[in-house]
């Protein structure tokens, strides 16, 4: 989906990475961010699982990382 949003919206996508397993979010936020668009990821202190949201951080692809209650304001 996010390699979806990249192809249409490029830099005007936005990707926000919650809480979850697994690495293929961080693929696709890849594409959003080479796009020109944002990926913003949940932090780890507030994550239930930081697998999701941490792969993305560590690939170095998210514009910000965040506790959950700073994402909807950002």
């Amino acid at each position: 989906m996010f390699k979806s949003a990249s192809q249409v919206y490029g830099c005007g996508a936005l990707a926000v990475i919650l809480t979850g397993m697994g690495t293929d979010g961080a693929l696709g936020a890849g594409d959003i961010a080479a796009a020109g668009g944002s990926v913003i990821a949940q932090d780890e202190a507030t994550s239930v699982v930081w697998g999701m949201p941490g792969s993305a951080a560590h690939a170095g692809v998210c514009s910000a990382v965040l506790p959950l209650d700073e994402i909807a304001p950002k």
